[in-house]
């Protein structure tokens, strides 16, 4: 089903990319020089804020009334704010990966979240080294590079893709906000303070320290908050919000009995401190991100900087009596909420204000931004095999760079996710979810009169005409894109251990409880 792209309560004129002068040299005598024929001008700064197990709904933009988020609301408020944006994996390596690649994970060949000992030691390997990355394509057309955050891709030791700014962790998962390690200078170190304030000091001081730069500078700020999961959520908030919501009830977070496929988190259900607790960290990332707008503003740069806030995948809150992500239940889940994630895109001038309607992915995203940034001749064509000159397959996502401008484009609504042996289609309509390793069991749900998922009808005899339209397109499509070296559905490998695997498999484990 095709859909007209529209972008509602925004301005409708075009808005077109302003040309960022070039900043003339100045001559020791004081005299400024001319400005060479064949010089370009620079080109926007990009500052990309990516969270962690963050599902859309719990900011205010996104119509929560309890959590406070004003600086993201003021945000979406002056930018472009996704409505239906997804995510093609619940977990948080695949999803990063995809971000920065545009590839699904039988692309990437990262199905799950790596094991530690891939980020430092003997073992540590970079997982997506034969790839053309974002922050590699960008740091190759003059972008100074940085990492605040999260890098969960491995050799977290040794900065990538031509990043010159590095402070990272030292592990994918979160123990403790204050007593976790980081990695700084190379070096393992106690973090010095509450994480998620760090990593936007961090980010500041890049800032700072790129500005006055002729060159354009890409900033990954990759919070390892508010991370709505592990032990952590079972002790309160230390942070400058707990005071608030220690006594807040936070009835957006639905309170119902569990749901049979609930796996993990158990403990955290219907459970008042991991509630504030999510409520108390989902709001310090929103302080992270004042502050980062704020600087923006004070040193002049708003107009010039591309500023891009997502989650890595969904997340739940008790919804349908569950907890988590999809790799929390068994079977492994692929609900709506378990995909949906927060995008909102601000630059003042040259995106529009508004909410967008398309329902979009996240490896939308890396077509979409090289595009803003006049850089489409960049997007990246992959080999289907390692031979070169192999024949090309294209990226699974499209560009909506106009409709960040404004425009209204023609958009099919089509998302494709995948968790080793589970996948689902999304369409406009219909939500179409198919398991092997284990088989079964299959889903179909009419999202238009059904949106919370709670009615399967694939046994129903008078959808078995749509079911296996869905099934042949769901086919169709992985057929299209998957690499065969990282197609789990049909005998591939992932580079991840894996989560779920069938039995003499030998990644396999016996579910227990």
């Amino acid at each position: 089903m095709k859909q007209r792209g529209n972008v509602m309560h925004c301005a409708r004129s075009r808005l077109r990319q302003s040309l960022w002068p070039l900043v003339l040299l100045a001559l020791v005598t004081g005299v400024s020089s001319a400005q060479e024929p064949d010089a370009k001008p620079k080109r926007p700064n990009v500052v990309f804020i990516l969270t962690d197990n963050h599902g859309a709904w719990t900011l205010g933009c996104y119509g929560n009334p309890d959590i406070r988020t004003p600086n993201l609301d003021r945000m979406a408020a002056e930018g472009m704010r996704f409505s239906r944006a997804m995510s093609s994996n619940p977990v948080c390596s695949p999803t990063r990966a995809t971000y920065l690649t545009g590839l699904l994970p039988s692309q990437h060949g990262v199905h799950s979240f790596l094991d530690n000992k891939y980020m430092i030691g003997p073992e540590a390997r970079y997982v997506l080294r034969e790839f053309e990355t974002l922050p590699e394509i960008l740091h190759s057309e003059g972008y100074t590079c940085g990492l605040s955050g999260k890098w969960h891709l491995g050799a977290n030791l040794t900065p990538q893709d031509g990043f010159s700014y590095w402070v990272t962790m030292p592990r994918g998962s979160t123990s403790n906000m204050y007593t976790d390690e980081i990695i700084e200078d190379g070096q393992i170190k106690p973090t010095p303070k509450y994480m998620t304030d760090l990593w936007t000091d961090h980010a500041v001081k890049f800032i700072e320290q790129s500005k006055d730069s002729e060159r354009p500078f890409f900033l990954y700020l990759a919070y390892n908050g508010p991370y709505c999961l592990g032990p952590l959520l079972l002790r309160p908030a230390q942070n400058r919000h707990a005071e608030y919501y220690a006594d807040k009830p936070l009835l957006s977070f639905p309170r119902d009995s569990m749901h049979p496929w609930q796996y993990n988190n158990k403990a955290y259900h219907n459970n008042p401190v991991s509630i504030r607790r999510v409520a108390a960290e989902v709001s310090a990332v929103d302080d992270g991100v004042g502050v980062v707008l704020d600087t923006l503003r004070r040193h002049g740069l708003e107009r010039d900087t591309i500023v891009v806030f997502a989650g890595d995948q969904g997340w739940m809150g008790g919804q349908n009596g569950l907890f988590g992500m999809g790799d929390h239940t068994r079977p492994l889940g692929a609900h709506d909420l378990m995909m949906h994630v927060p995008f909102i895109f601000w630059q003042p001038g040259a995106v529009a204000q508004g909410v967008s309607d398309l329902m979009v992915a996240n490896y939308d995203f890396l077509p979409t931004l090289l595009e803003h940034l006049g850089l489409r001749n960049r997007i990246p064509q992959w080999p289907q095999d390692s031979e070169a000159g192999g024949p090309k397959r294209p990226l699974p996502g499209r560009s909506f760079a106009k409709a960040l401008v404004g425009e209204s484009i023609p958009w099919e609504t089509e998302v494709l996710y995948e968790m080793e042996g589970c996948r689902a289609l999304r369409t406009e309509q219909w939500k179409y979810v198919e398991r092997r390793s284990p088989a079964g069991p299959t889903e179909l749900y009419d999202m238009q009169h059904d949106p919370h998922e709670r009615f399967n009808l694939a046994g129903q005899p008078e959808h078995q005409r749509t079911l296996r339209e869905l099934r042949e397109r769901l086919s169709t499509s992985f057929a299209k894109h998957a690499d065969p070296q990282y197609d789990i559905w049909n005998g591939g490998r992932s580079k991840a251990r894996r989560l779920y695997a069938p039995e003499g498999h030998p990644d396999y484990r016996p579910l227990t409880e």
